[in-house]
């Protein structure tokens, strides 16, 4: 698949995904009362709203003007590195958002040190902006990750048996 393809179908989907969770937090009004809960939903949201801009600067630059995809990445990711971390830091006790959180701050990280650092991808016999693709999947993964736990576990009340 052509990069630039793969972009355009990679944004779309995100800002797809960012309407639906969109959706869902319009129905579960609690959710915004409480300052923790907020907290996650606004990550939730993060997680695909931040791989959606990334994916259109990857179709602005291209590989025309690697200048204009790696600089958006590299601001972008430190955005979701921030917010990531700052979540993480609230995670208390519960091992699978610690997990979740750290390794989307690492991905994070990653990717603005590949913008940064273009020729680290190299090495694998990527092409930078195939290597931040990859990571970008990665990040999605984890979002749809951090959704499922969400809305099974600490989003959802859990409810009586009969």
């Amino acid at each position: 698949m052509d990069v630039s393809t793969f972009y355009a179908l990679f944004s779309a989907t995100c800002f797809t995904l960012v309407g639906l969770w969109w959706n869902v937090v319009q129905s579960h009004h609690d959710w915004m009362r409480e300052p923790a809960l907020r907290r996650v939903v606004g990550g939730i949201y993060l997680s695909f709203l931040l791989p959606a801009l990334m994916g259109l600067f990857a179709q602005i630059g291209g590989t025309q003007q690697p200048q204009v995809w790696r600089a958006a990445f590299i601001v972008l990711a430190a955005v979701g590195c921030v917010c990531t971390l700052r979540l993480l830091a609230r995670a208390r006790g519960d091992r699978f958002l610690i997990w979740q959180q750290a390794a989307a701050g690492l991905l994070y990280a990653l990717i603005a040190v590949v913008g940064a650092f273009p020729e680290l991808a190299e090495p694998l016999g990527l092409r930078p902006i195939q290597a931040e693709a990859l990571m970008l999947i990665g990040l999605i993964v984890l979002g749809h990750s951090l959704v499922w736990r969400f809305m099974a576990g600490e989003g959802r009340a859990a409810e009586d048996s009969p």
